[in-house]
């Protein structure tokens, strides 16, 4: 059973999060094309080439799909802005996509919902990846006009705002790995996305608090890094992963320096005098949002370039994407973070969920949820300030390269018909949310 709303503490924040590129339908009101469209449009990026053009058609949705996140019990609903449909070029604002997020964030005040912003959920406009994208300093700018521009709009009644979800995927994942759109292969790219992601991010806090803007934060994700072995250099595989995953970005904005593990490979391609912008990458936060999923086993790969590591199966159960179920993860960066980084800094959980084929009866999803639930509760205890949790995510939705086959919903999506039907992992969390 999902543990219910009582066992938390007063004030506790539970809410449902989602992402605009992968609900709302990229070809609807006036957006431009994102890195994300044309990705999708090369073969072999994408499962069967699907793309978020439709998707889950939440732009013209969004009122039942709110209605969905009010009679859930949920009190807050974490969402973001496209940056392509706010700016379809990335400089000039189209003020049919402005208008739209303004009436989404008026229902959800409407329904008693508080909002939770994210500015980038990695929706860059095209014309701006032409440019280099991450890649170039230039992107960092322009990334603090568009949040200048959305919090004009909705800064009055949002309740927190977040300038970037997950760096390591806009970073690594997309420029070392090539999983993710832009899809490049590159230790140079990579670094100066690295880099890049984290001063776009401080331009863009430093923007906002100049104009008042309160309730500042960035979501980064954490992947617990087990080593394969307990070899020196199965140990050594997983410190680096964990110095690249997990500590390149929370240390930089922490601490205002990159972990030496992470250094050793990517320090000569990072940007020229990339040092002096620690200051702007380190300032002072309200928050921080943590992503967790799962674990990665590391083991040393002799004879390769660096990381010089490569991923072996765990033994645990996994979801559909293959992630091993290890809730053990969450307590531990908890804990971690604010023991080791963030101190008393307020902490909310912005994603966690798993994947799981099927309808609408899901009884290893309620399974997954409750033992994510007890993780935050154990790290509560243990004296994390954690501070709120958000279910990735409300509706089955377009799995970014994985297309539309991996559902993450609490809420079934037909994407021939577009309905939706609540699944029981949503009837569960209701009961665990009741007031009464």
């Amino acid at each position: 059973m999902i543990p219910p709303r009582a066992t938390f503490p007063e004030g506790f924040v539970f809410g449902a999060a989602t992402a605009a590129y992968q609900i709302e339908g990229s070809r609807f009101g006036g957006a431009g094309p994102s890195h994300w469209d044309t990705f999708a449009a090369t073969p072999g990026n994408v499962v069967r080439a699907e793309d978020g053009a439709t998707a889950c058609d939440h732009y013209h949705r969004w009122a039942e799909d709110l209605d969905l996140i009010r009679d859930a019990g949920f009190d807050a609903y974490r969402f973001s802005t496209s940056w392509a449909r706010v700016m379809p070029d990335g400089v000039k604002i189209n003020p049919q996509g402005i208008d739209f997020y303004d009436r989404l964030v008026d229902g959800m005040v409407a329904r008693g919902l508080r909002p939770f912003l994210t500015l980038y959920h990695w929706d860059l406009p095209a014309a701006l990846a032409d440019l280099g994208g991450w890649r170039n300093r230039d992107t960092c700018a322009r990334f603090a006009d568009y949040a200048e521009a959305v919090m004009a709009r909705l800064g009055d009644r949002v309740k927190t705002t977040a300038t970037i979800n997950e760096p390591w995927c806009v970073a690594w994942l997309s420029h070392f790995i090539g999983a993710h759109a832009p899809g490049l292969r590159d230790i140079r790219a990579a670094a100066r996305a690295m880099h890049h992601i984290l001063v776009a991010h401080g331009m863009a806090v430093e923007r906002l608090r100049g104009l008042g803007h309160r309730n500042l934060g960035i979501v980064l994700n954490f992947d617990h890094a087990t080593p394969a072995s307990d070899s020196a250099a199965d140990r050594q595989a997983a410190a680096v992963q964990d110095a690249i995953f997990n500590r390149w970005f929370i240390e930089a904005i922490a601490h205002r320096r990159y972990p030496a593990e992470a250094l050793a490979g990517l320090e000569p391609h990072l940007p020229a005098n990339w040092q002096d912008d620690m200051a702007l990458i380190g300032q002072k936060l309200d928050w921080l949002g943590v992503n967790y999923y799962t674990r990665h086993i590391h083991a040393a790969a002799p004879g390769t370039p660096w990381p010089a590591t490569r991923e072996v199966t765990g033994p645990l159960p996994k979801t559909q994407m293959g992630w091993e179920i290890y809730p053990e993860g969450l307590e531990g960066f908890l804990t971690r973070l604010a023991r080791d980084h963030t101190g008393d800094l307020p902490l909310y959980v912005t994603e966690n969920g798993m994947a799981l084929a099927g309808g609408t009866d899901d009884p290893d999803r309620i399974e997954f949820i409750a033992a994510h639930f007890a993780a935050c509760q154990r790290a509560m205890a243990a004296g994390a300030p954690l501070r709120g949790f958000f279910y990735w995510s409300l509706l089955d939705n377009y799995e970014w390269a994985e297309g539309y086959d991996k559902r993450f919903g609490l809420v079934h999506v037909d994407f021939d018909t577009l309905a939706r039907r609540p699944k029981a992992s949503y009837q569960a969390i209701k009961r665990a949310l009741a007031r009464n």
